[in-house]
């Protein structure tokens, strides 16, 4: 475990009362990256257990298709070249009350080699079907919405 993992717990409440008093409600975005073979991208961050999609905040003055981009290209080094889709927005009451997901689908891009930083330690590409014992429950159940035919929730 990262030292990052183990002061999570503990330096979230200062985090979610910085976004509270910087953003009132926030907005995130999640990329759904399907390659060639039919296989998603998965990221595992240095500081949160198992695998995620990857994404992030909004920033102020950021479009959420310009958050998504950013998000993809720092997280994993995928360079989105047509505009993502929509599919889904989430609310993520359960983990942090106010915040609400939206996740977009990238089906056309170029991937740069990785290089893990200090907020990814690496990333996959993994059949829907074969996904990571480990996978965020959350990424997990968006993934089985967009590509293999369960009702969309409301909630992330």
């Amino acid at each position: 475990m990262t030292w990052r993992r183990a002061v999570e717990p503990y330096s979230r409440p200062l985090f979610f009362a910085w976004s509270r008093l910087s953003r009132g409600k926030t907005l995130g975005v999640r990329g759904l990256a399907v390659d060639a073979e039919g296989r998603v991208l998965l990221v595992e961050h240095t500081y949160l257990h198992g695998w995620w999609l990857p994404g992030g905040g909004i920033d102020r003055g950021e479009t959420a298709q310009d958050a998504v981009i950013r998000e993809l290209r720092e997280e994993a080094g995928v360079i989105v070249t047509a505009p993502p889709r929509l599919l889904s927005v989430h609310a993520n009451e359960a983990f942090f009350p106010g915040d609400h997901v939206l996740v977009f689908r990238i089906d056309a891009f170029e991937a740069e080699p990785f290089r893990p930083s200090g907020e990814i330690a690496r990333i996959g590409w993994f059949q829907p079907d074969a996904l990571p014992e480990t996978v965020n429950r959350g990424s997990r159940e968006r993934i089985e919405e967009a590509l293999m035919g369960r009702p969309i929730s409301a909630a992330w």
